[in-house]
């Protein structure tokens, strides 16, 4: 089966202006509301991306703002404003408090936990006008690139439903991927932004390190994690990062100069094509190499800026270096929570007997889980000088390299959307993305149309801390440039070998 196109109108508009033409009533947020509703009901049977929904509310909430704005005196520029995403309705993953909504985080031992009060992040979404649908499937305990729990099950890629939405935040990806949502809220430690936002063909960013807030989330973050987690914006339109990210840092949005106009002809490019080959990642994906070599081409000669092809030693690294900071302690000299307890909610699983269980079919959880429970146990928390130092190096090679004016391309994980369970083969592929939350920079991930399977081509923009506006102007230039989103249910993008190679391979799966 593939997925129905889209054919109402409203699902094609970027949730900015959304806003403007329901302030300016030429379109109501019910029917906007209901548009989405629809396109839910019609696809998520399919995909499996929202696991719980409050429609009724959402159609509350919506009639209240058409009421708000029928009786608005002060114009049009006072609710943009003071409410920029006034009935716009937004998409938010699971692990994330949302009110009356469950935030199980797929452990089936908090399937009857609901949220009694919003994440600061969701609450300043919901201050600035969107309306929640419900919240969406994440891998269990956040901690996998596959989004399938035993509560909720496994989620679907929009492009191809036999193959994976990343994860953690791989159902905010899917659900938007498929049209079914415009805007929606994730987080990522290692990636589960951008992961999900490359397989399913859609824009994603993670902020500067400490710039929104994460509280709010399951499992919360213990030992240095507080400084790699990010809580950030994902949208189908890149012309809603900006004002996405601008309402989700409240305050310490000024930090980061978001209405600086970016002259991306003044930047200073640099494109590193690949980490130097570690033995543990597989090698990146030639049709990503080749889009990578595309962008590089088209930025030189729409911009006529010099890109430079680097390579950086320190990069083939980075699984061993985000493994180290992550399971080291904080400043109070407090060891991180192990990943088993976090399973048992802190009663410690004992991972060896989970996987017996989970032979048998009687373990409450997933394969994935049970398996970084296992790896956890014979990881040392003193992580090597060696690998200190590389850490080290290519913090301050980056960021002065980088600047306050230069943005590196990367690929974004070295293979196309796998098939479903197949990370287990090639755990470490995450690390593309995961060093840059070590590194606490801004990461914005980009779409770049489809393979020619049909699935979606992507890469990663960075920049140096705090220049987050200029990886979001290049996200809005490669937009342009190379179309961004498509719409996965129509034929235009059906993969390049032979329609009937589709049907074949979604009938075995």
């Amino acid at each position: 089966p593939r997925l129905p196109p889209i054919t109402n109108p409203l699902l094609l508009v970027p949730a900015i202006q959304l806003a403007r033409q329901i302030r300016r009533k030429e379109v109501t947020s019910v029917e906007v509301v209901q548009a989405y509703i629809d396109r839910i009901q019609e696809v998520n049977p399919l995909i499996n991306a929202l696991i719980k929904d409050r429609f009724s509310a959402a159609l509350q909430e919506a009639s209240q703002v058409d009421k708000l704005i029928e009786e608005e005196t002060g114009g049009e520029d006072v609710l943009e404003d003071r409410l920029p995403l006034l009935g716009v309705p937004v998409t938010v993953k699971e692990a994330f408090a949302l009110q009356g909504m469950p935030n199980s985080t797929g452990l089936l031992s908090r399937r009857d936990v609901v949220s009694g009060v919003d994440a600061p992040s969701v609450a300043l979404l919901k201050r600035a006008g969107a309306i929640p649908l419900g919240v969406t499937n994440c891998s269990e305990l956040c901690m996998w690139l596959e989004s399938h729990n035993h509560l909720y099950g496994i989620t679907r890629n929009p492009y191809n439903l036999g193959r994976i939405v990343g994860g953690s935040s791989g159902g905010e990806g899917s659900i938007i991927g498929s049209g079914s949502s415009v805007i929606g809220v994730g987080s990522d430690i290692g990636g589960s932004i951008r992961i999900p936002c490359f397989f399913n063909g859609v824009f994603g960013h993670k902020p500067t390190s400490g710039i929104v807030s994460n509280a709010g989330q399951y499992p919360p973050p213990s030992g240095q994690q507080p400084g790699f987690l990010c809580t950030g914006p994902m949208c189908r339109y890149a012309k809603d990062l900006v004002p996405m990210l601008r309402i989700m840092a409240g305050p310490a949005a000024d930090k980061l100069s978001l209405s600086a106009k970016v002259d991306l002809k003044k930047l200073r490019f640099f494109s590193v094509p690949h980490d130097g080959g570690s033995p543990l990642l597989s090698p990146v994906d030639p049709q990503l190499i080749q889009a990578q070599k595309k962008v590089v081409e088209q930025l030189e000669a729409d911009l006529g800026v010099k890109v430079t092809e680097m390579r950086i030693p320190q990069l083939k690294y980075s699984f061993q270096i985000w493994g180290a900071m992550m399971s080291s302690p904080g400043k109070d000299g407090k060891s991180p929570t192990t990943f088993a307890e976090l399973m048992g909610e802190g009663k410690k699983v004992w991972p060896v007997w989970e996987l017996f269980k989970w032979m048998l079919g009687l373990s409450s959880h997933t394969m994935a889980a049970i398996g970084l429970a296992l790896v956890e146990m014979f990881q040392s928390s003193q992580p090597t000088q060696f690998i200190l130092q590389q850490k080290e190096s290519l913090q301050k090679d980056l960021e002065e390299l980088l600047g306050t004016d230069g943005v590196l391309l990367y690929p974004s994980h070295p293979q196309l959307a796998p098939k479903h369970h197949h990370p287990i083969f090639t755990p470490f592929n995450f690390s593309y993305t995961a060093i840059f939350n070590i590194l606490g920079l801004p990461v914005t991930q980009c779409p770049l149309g489809l393979s020619v399977e049909g699935l979606p081509l992507g890469l990663q923009v960075v920049a140096g801390k705090l220049q987050d506006r200029l990886t979001l102007a290049t996200a809005l230039y490669l937009e342009k440039a190379f179309g961004g989103w498509r719409d996965p249910g129509s034929t235009a993008n059906l993969p390049k070998s032979t329609l009937n190679t589709v049907e074949s391979s979604s009938n075995t799966t």
